[in-house]
């Protein structure tokens, strides 16, 4: 039983160290350098950062008879991605991403049906 327990236990180690290294790595972030030590230092995140993001509603009267089609929302700080070759849609790691890849990168192929919206069963759904 305790055999059962332990072979039980390093398979969910190996499993969880397996996700772990299969994460892609977050290569979009660019921390801030400083001038005087010459040593990177992560961006203070403050809520004017929050400004250019439009406010979500909730319809909670249920006899409502309008239906509205919610669109992505496709804004981003243009400064935070870069064009670095990758094409697919599996490649990105948000809605955003796409929609930049796609607006400022040649040779994408994330829009197949190109309605301007990207990788439409992934991310901009």
């Amino acid at each position: 039983m305790t055999q059962k327990i332990l072979i039980f236990v390093l398979l969910l180690v190996l499993a969880l160290l397996g996700y772990k290294m299969l994460q892609p790595k977050n290569t979009t972030s660019n921390p801030i350098a400083d001038v005087a030590t010459d040593t990177p230092v992560d961006a203070a995140f403050t809520s004017t950062d929050l400004d250019d993001i439009p406010p979500t509603y909730v319809d909670s009267d249920s006899t409502s008879t309008s239906v509205s089609a919610v669109k992505p929302v496709l804004t981003s700080s243009a400064s935070s991605f870069t064009c670095d070759g990758r094409k697919h849609c599996s490649q990105m790691t948000s809605c955003a991403e796409a929609t930049y890849f796609v607006q400022h990168c040649p040779n994408t192929k994330m829009d197949g049906n190109n309605d301007g919206i990207p990788c439409e069963q992934q991310w901009c759904r």
